[in-house]
């Protein structure tokens, strides 16, 4: 069986070589680049982002594309905040999307991927009907540049996801499943999401977490290893799903301890893979 590639999360900054070189620093080949600021996505970082991929001998999975606005991670105030959900950042983020994806379009890269927020569980509320109308809109403007739309998980239980891409059927969609988001906002086990949605999964954050322990705040995040992600089990049925794509690990912290995580979750995964 193929071996799955091992990958990183990196920021996508005005000079983007310093970023890919220490993905092959890593010993690793393939990552996802970030960000959360529109400005950032012109022509002219795209240039030095591919010129340097190429140059290591990278391959770039996703492109992580956030939006304006306010996002605040809790229970608390997220519903409101988080993704495409609430009414009153929907449509700027609609737009700022949309860029995502011409951006993404422009230099070949395979998707966009981001959090769409608090899905709500009736299919029949307005929210939900209107939700699904604003991630249509950007699906259909990724489909226009032939490029796919890609979810990661983590507000929304597995069935609402998997309602949701039947829903907005626009035939590009799929998952960026985060094992540990799922556990974080307390959704799912994420071997057991596999069964509701796995056909759907391209790429994977590979990343730990505990549950959460109180009403208002997710759980934590952990290092790769020390939480509840079973990855032992996770990755064959993976595997077993049809899954052929990265392990893209994230480790949501800076500095030489975020470099010292990841280099331990390399060490526990690469015997998986």
């Amino acid at each position: 069986m193929t071996k799955l590639p091992i990958g990183v999360l990196v920021p996508l900054v005005p000079e983007p070589e310093a970023e890919i070189r220490k993905v092959v620093e890593l010993g690793l080949h393939s990552c996802q680049v970030c960000s959360w600021n529109p400005a950032v996505w012109t022509n002219a970082t795209g240039e030095k982002l591919i010129a340097a991929a190429k140059q290591h001998g990278v391959t770039i999975t996703t492109f992580w594309a956030g939006y304006p606005g306010p996002a605040q991670w809790n229970f608390k105030n997220g519903p409101d905040t988080i993704g495409l959900v609430p009414a009153a950042y929907r449509a700027m983020r609609v737009e700022a999307l949309q860029k995502a994806a011409d951006f993404a379009a422009h230099f070949h890269l395979p998707s966009i991927t981001t959090h769409v927020g608090f899905l709500p569980v009736n299919p029949s509320d307005p929210v939900f009907i209107d939700s699904v109308a604003a991630i249509k809109q950007v699906a259909r403007h990724c489909k226009t540049r032939g490029i796919e739309f890609w979810f990661e998980t983590g507000q929304e239980t597995p069935v609402t996801l998997l309602r949701t891409i039947e829903q907005v059927g626009t035939g590009n969609l799929g998952i960026n499943l985060d094992p540990a988001n799922l556990i974080l906002y307390g959704m799912a086990n994420p071997i057991d999401a596999l069964d509701v949605f796995g056909k759907y999964v391209r790429d994977v954050h590979a990343k730990d977490g505990i549950y959460p322990t109180s009403g208002d705040e997710l759980g934590h995040e952990v290092p790769l290893g020390d939480g509840k992600v079973n990855f032992p089990a996770l990755i064959p049925k993976l595997k077993a799903c049809g899954y052929q794509g990265a392990l893209t690990i994230e480790r949501e912290i800076s500095g030489t301890q975020q470099i010292s995580d990841i280099k331990k979750a390399i060490r526990i995964l690469e015997p998986l893979c």
